[in-house]
């Protein structure tokens, strides 16, 4: 399970999406999940999915490489939805016993929750898979050098964000890895009740935070012995610029919110 979380992954192929400048699909993911937060009728759900669908078959990766980022956040899914069933009230009454009262509103919330949940990781998804790091870096930070004029080191966030995404499979690697070696030395992470299950989990937490701890001094020290001092004087080998296909991307991805308005 560890390996099938795919959010700060990066998958190289040629595809429209790739060769998009990085600031164009950092805004067309905004304006993808604020859209999501529009819909509020399972029509505008379907609406989405078609779209989100042919998508990823701009981006030429594998659909079943997306899906499997989905395996990751099945605990979170099923909590969310379980817990809108629930505590959810309105409408007629489903079902009823002591405390426990199911709701038509409830289950109606929980159905589309879920779904915002499920779009959400893919929709989001695609832009680490089709961004390079360095590309999300410049893009981060030349969406925020108007900022500067306020005091924000729009550079320095860029780079922590970029670093923050493309940090998460070297950790996830990093866990499994840790995970094995305490299976096998006797540690078992998959029976018992939660209390249980949460005390088997300090034996990797403790290693994870050494090892984060280590990658990030190792990562400092080789900026610093390469000379790097911020973005003052920093010049790129290549410079961002919008061409047609941004356009065309934008147009698209108003439509797209129009629509998700008018559902």
């Amino acid at each position: 399970m560890i390996r099938d979380i795919t959010i700060g992954q990066y998958y190289p192929v040629a595809s429209p999406v790739h060769r998009l400048d990085p600031r164009t699909k950092i805004l067309l993911t905004f304006i993808y999940i604020i859209s999501l937060f529009f819909i509020d009728f399972f029509i505008g759900y379907g609406f989405v999915v078609v779209a989100l669908y042919a998508a990823i078959n701009v981006t030429r990766v594998p659909i079943k490489f997306m899906l499997k980022g989905l395996r990751g956040i099945v605990f979170i899914l099923l909590f969310t939805v379980v817990l809108n069933i629930f505590f959810t009230p309105g409408g007629r009454v489903l079902f009823s016993w002591n405390f426990i009262t199911v709701t038509e509103g409830g289950v109606k919330i929980a159905l589309m929750m879920g779904a915002r949940l499920i779009l959400l990781i893919i929709g989001s998804s695609i832009l680490t898979l089709t961004t390079s790091p360095i590309e999300l870096t410049d893009g981060i930070e030349s969406l925020l050098n108007p900022f500067r004029r306020i005091g924000v080191p729009a550079h320095e966030i860029a780079m922590m964000m970029s670093i923050s995404l493309r940090f998460i499979p070297i950790l996830l690697e990093e866990t499994d890895k840790i995970m094995k070696a305490q299976m096998a030395r006797g540690a078992d992470f998959e029976t018992g009740n939660i209390v249980r299950r949460a005390k088997a989990m300090i034996p990797i937490m403790v290693p994870l935070f050494i090892s984060a701890f280590r990658r990030a001094e190792e990562l400092a020290m080789a900026m610093e012995a390469r000379c790097y001092r911020g973005g003052v004087g920093r010049t790129r080998m290549n410079s961002l610029q919008y061409k047609r296909r941004d356009c065309y991307a934008f147009i698209i991805g108003t439509l797209f919110m129009i629509v998700c308005f008018i559902l």
